[in-house]
């Protein structure tokens, strides 16, 4: 190649910039110096990526409570699981959100948790010695079988049977109500860090369309099997209270923490209201599967479940257990919307 010739190649590898761009300088937290936890946070919003993410997820929720948005706080139960059960049980203890949309397995989880301890395992297992020992695996949390045992003995230990003496068919969030009142009441259990429990004491409800969907709706099976024929679970009546949730509140805010029905359930019954002003999901989806779970805010946008405004969604495609706790120590915690 000649010189002329590879001199002709450079207007393809650099080719120079022909407008200037006038963004922020990008510029990560300085070390250097004392350590502050809500200056690099601040510094996430020039780091790139999904740092500048979650920084725009906690300015969000900051407006949010600055607008005294009714805050919907949706998440699935592996949430409870691990050991953001207890972020989300701060939230409901300090009132912080209004609504709360769930899986099943949360319900189940939270009461266990209240009795018995889960504990740290790995990712790498003899699955099927695990089985024969009767440990169940969650990625890289363990939990003993007894622990389901011990709660179907507790719920056929009176609470079905009071449960379901009020009213044959019961919904979703009685079941959830009573359930907080049983673990508050019972001297036995340690209802400091149950979610379910807080949402009870401060009449924060809890919604959970897919009640059957874990271990509480195995054992309701066998409860009508072996006792009660009539009794059921009834969801109609819920979803128009959840419509109701959403249509009555001036403005509405959504915290979707993981995706599928619990995400789902909270921009469609504001799709009744012609969208929520706000929402910020923390999610590990993939959108090119065309699914819910993989689904972002500007497709919600679509479909009139978001509203078309400048700024009032992001999402932080992260794993819940790395950003969930900054974002609630940022918005939450630190922050007093009246100061």
């Amino acid at each position: 190649m000649t010189d002329e010739e590879a001199s002709d190649t450079k207007e393809h590898v650099i080719p120079g910039t022909k407008k200037k761009y006038t963004g922020e300088d990008v510029e990560g937290y300085d070390f250097r110096g004392e350590f502050d936890m809500t200056e690099m946070l601040e510094a996430y919003g020039t780091t790139g990526f999904q740092a500048t993410h979650l920084k725009e997820a906690i300015e969000l929720v900051k407006e949010m409570r600055n607008e005294d948005a009714k805050i919907f706080l949706t998440f699935t139960s592996n949430i409870v699981s691990s050991g953001l059960r207890e972020v989300v049980a701060y939230l409901a203890r300090q009132d912080y959100v209004d609504v709360m949309i769930t899986s099943a397995g949360s319900h189940t989880e939270d009461v266990i948790k209240s009795n018995n301890d889960f504990k740290m395992g790995e990712w790498e297992a003899d699955e099927a010695k695990l089985r024969e020992e009767g440990i169940n695996r969650l990625g890289n949390i363990y939990v003993e079988s007894d622990h389901y045992v011990w709660l179907e003995s507790w719920l056929n230990d009176g609470f079905f049977q009071d449960f379901f003496s009020e009213e044959k068919v019961r919904t979703p969030s009685d079941l959830a109500y009573r359930l907080g009142e049983a673990v508050g009441k019972d001297e036995g259990l340690d209802e400091s860090d149950s979610f379910i429990y807080h949402a009870y004491d401060n009449d924060i409800p809890v919604y959970c369309p897919a009640m059957i969907d874990a271990e509480i709706g195995d054992f309701m099976f066998y409860y009508r099997q072996e006792e009660d024929p009539e009794v059921g679970i009834e969801i109609l009546d819920d979803w128009d209270s959840l419509i109701h949730e959403a249509i009555g509140a001036e403005k509405t805010a959504i915290i979707a923490v993981g995706d599928g029905v619990p995400k789902h359930q909270a921009i469609m019954s504001n799709l009744f209201r012609g969208g929520t002003d706000y929402a910020v999901y923390i999610s590990t989806g993939m959108e090119g599967d065309g699914s819910l779970s993989g689904a972002p805010p500007k497709e919600a946008v679509s479909w009139g479940k978001i509203k078309e405004e400048t700024n009032n969604y992001t999402q932080v495609e992260a794993e819940a257990t790395l950003v969930f706790p900054l974002l609630v120590a940022e918005a939450f915690k630190k922050y007093s919307p009246e100061e």
